[in-house]
């Protein structure tokens, strides 16, 4: 589908599993690494790859958020909007994200940088309210930390956040 690099990888995940099938997850992560999202062509050749039906892999690809049916802009800001974070204030920090942005939820800024979204639980209510932009958090935020991580996005850089909880990589393999 992707070459023959991706139909080795295909191949060495398939082979760690007991049954074909059990590999789903772990091929659809990679057709999102290449394609940047998991195209519905994508859904039947890895139905047909693993023995399962399309409809099977695509309620999988739909039911967790961490798979994307569209392409997402350069930054995708996933807000948790759980009880936690709820109670913290995410729903302002959304309501400004939107403005500032000029996009709604499942949006594309024009120029394609951000692309926003809500999602359940990104297990850090600890420090809600928590934004994962692509695969770091950032944790506490309110209007301020909001504006300067935006900001600073914009121009390609990083926030420069003070002491406290700050952007922290979570490494999916």
């Amino acid at each position: 589908m992707y070459g023959e690099d991706f139909e080795r990888k295909v191949n060495e995940i398939v082979a760690s599993y007991p049954q074909p099938r059990g590999a789903v997850m772990p091929i659809l992560h990679l057709v999102q690494e290449k394609a940047d999202f998991v195209p519905l062509e994508a859904e039947v050749w890895v139905a047909d790859r693993l023995g399962l039906t399309p409809s099977f892999v695509h309620g999988i690809v739909t039911f967790y958020t961490m798979y994307r049916t569209s392409r997402c802009g350069d930054y995708l800001l996933q807000l948790c909007t759980t009880v936690s974070c709820m109670l913290r204030g995410c729903d302002s920090v959304l309501d400004h994200i939107k403005n500032k942005l000029q996009i709604e939820v499942g949006e594309t800024t024009a120029d394609g940088k951000f692309t926003l979204v809500t999602v359940e639980c990104l297990g850090s209510c600890g420090t809600a309210p928590v934004l994962q932009v692509n695969d770091d958090y950032y944790e506490d935020m309110d209007i301020e930390r909001t504006d300067k991580l935006l900001d600073a996005l914009g121009r390609g850089q990083r926030p420069e956040f003070g002491p406290g909880p700050g952007p922290r990589r979570v490494v999916v393999e």
